[in-house]
């Protein structure tokens, strides 16, 4: 059994979770939603499920990893396997490996175009354009940038990106294996402690610029504020407001991945969990609130107006980061230097969140195999460089990945994890655990709500989207498709396979 490793200090740990929560989501994804689900109309919804849904569910990854730092256990697997002595418990531990892992595969490109873009934009390489005399058409030249760098504009079934876009994903991928290669203290913890300071601090002189823009009809920061903050109510009966909030809940918070789950099992067996998980989401939801929603809305209100801020996000999930920033940028003084900001903070994020996604990975080849961190870390590395090739070349491949996997996944195993740990295993069990050694009372009626209500809305939610997605999705049958699908099909058959070998070996030993 590999020496098992531990957090050097509780502001490092505190510093790793909230940079694993911490990603493009904050700051593409969040302004994106919010903008195109009415901005204060979104944010209720918002609230809501982040404390009726996400913290309940943020404490029960901490306490399963906590569960699995006693049992000498980081992935779901051998900690589903402890708590449920069922035969299927261990397969369905397996989504807590392969999510993450399959999510890494396409995350590690396109965190690699903001590293593109950061390098680019210092050098005056991306497009420029007068937002003044472009007669609607300002965000075409970045469109078209964006497409010509990733290939998206070829023909047929392959995509052809530049060779700027695979130079900069090997960079970013080495970036990312060379983290993960030196360990929990000296890697991820040690990066923590630099990026997480360094994001904040590029997004807060980000902020102070976007606050002192105003527009030629005299649109200022108030405006865009407004827009987030002051709610529509009559679109909180659209349950698609609803559906959206509770998806960017998911993402903001990491829940459903098993990273979390792997990093609290890094603790010690009766550290705490509760002001852990609450102060790293707290981390989250400052940057994503405050910092993600107050630069990309405000800015894009500001220079042009709410309705076409609403539209622009509805057209595309990196419409405000790739798009109408830079076209922003471009017309600001020292507008280069702030583009280049604001895309290496998006590197900084982006790295933060997929070197915790490696993780579960690693973790389940040292922990199951015996393997030492060098040797998994170069079979993680040989596994994302081939798999990469797939959303990298294959049209259409990156959103299926992320449909199947980075969205119908997180729910499919969220539930998992709760009916496990709550129904299968023992609720009362189950929350003395959640509740001892804390540094703080976690209140006694999260018990029934993450016993009755997290599931129930977890179901509701699988139900909706499965109704409102499934049949489009089951119906796209080309040949494109069918590869990104194949791929998720063969990881899962490899890991069940790989699982059934190591239950076996130990049943005969």
């Amino acid at each position: 059994m590999i020496k098992r490793e531990h957090w050097g200090s509780r502001i490092g740990l505190i510093l790793a979770v909230a940079g694993n929560a911490i990603g493009l989501g904050n700051f593409l994804r969040f302004p994106v939603q919010a903008a195109d689900n009415g901005g204060g109309a979104f944010m209720i919804p918002y609230m809501i499920s982040l404390l009726v849904l996400g913290i309940p569910l943020l404490l029960v990854e901490w306490s399963l990893g906590r569960y699995g730092s006693v049992i000498n256990h980081s992935t779901a697997p051998a900690i589903f396997n402890n708590l449920w002595k069922n035969p299927i418990s261990k397969y369905i531990g397996i989504l807590g490996i392969i999510i993450p892992l399959i999510v890494v595969v396409y995350y590690t490109y396109i965190e690699s175009w903001t590293l593109l873009y950061s390098i680019f934009s210092l050098f005056g390489l991306t497009p420029s354009v007068s937002v003044d005399t472009a007669n609607g058409e300002y965000l075409k030249p970045f469109k078209d940038f964006l497409i010509s760098i990733i290939g998206a504009n070829s023909e047929g079934l392959l995509l052809s990106p530049s060779i700027y876009a695979y130079i900069f994903f090997l960079i970013t991928l080495l970036i990312n294996l060379y983290i993960l290669y030196r360990g929990i203290t000296a890697g991820i913890e040690k990066v923590a402690k630099f990026a997480l300071p360094a994001i904040f601090i590029m997004a807060i002189i980000l902020m102070v610029r976007v606050f002192t823009l105003t527009s030629p009809d005299g649109r200022n920061f108030l405006d865009g504020l407004g827009f987030l903050w002051n709610p529509d109510f009559s679109a909180l009966t659209d349950p698609k407001v609803w559906l959206a909030a509770a998806g960017q809940v998911f993402f903001t918070l990491s829940v459903g991945f098993g990273a979390i789950m792997v990093y609290a099992s890094y603790i010690k067996p009766k550290d705490d969990i509760a002001l852990n998980a609450i102060s790293g989401a707290s981390v989250n939801e400052f940057a994503e609130i405050i910092l993600g929603g107050s630069i990309a809305i405000t800015a894009s209100v500001i220079f042009f107006g709410i309705s076409t801020t609403a539209e622009i996000a509805h057209q595309g999930a990196f419409n405000l980061g790739f798009m109408a920033l830079p076209a922003i940028f471009a017309n600001i003084p020292f507008g280069q230097f702030f583009s280049f900001l604001w895309f290496l903070l998006l590197f900084f994020a982006g790295v933060t969140s997929s070197i915790a996604l490696s993780q579960p990975a690693i973790a389940f080849l040292e922990d199951e195999f015996g393997f030492p961190r060098k040797k998994s870390v170069l079979i993680l590395g040989l596994f994302l460089f081939i798999s990469a090739h797939i959303p990298i070349f294959i049209k259409g491949a990156l959103d299926e990945l992320d449909f199947w996997v980075g969205t119908f996944g997180l729910i499919l195993f969220a539930l998992f994890e709760v009916l496990v740990f709550f129904w299968f295993f023992d609720s009362k069990k189950a929350w003395q655990e959640m509740t001892r050694d804390n540094d703080i009372k976690i209140p006694s009626f999260f018990y029934y709500l993450i016993k009755y209500i997290v599931p129930l809305i977890l179901i509701v939610i699988l139900i909706s989207w499965g109704i409102d997605y499934l049949p489009k999705k089951i119906s796209e049958n080309t040949l494109n498709i069918w590869i990104a699908r194949g791929f998720i099909v063969f990881t899962i058959i490899i890991s069940i396979l790989l699982v059934k070998y190591l239950w076996n070996k130990r049943g005969k030993q």
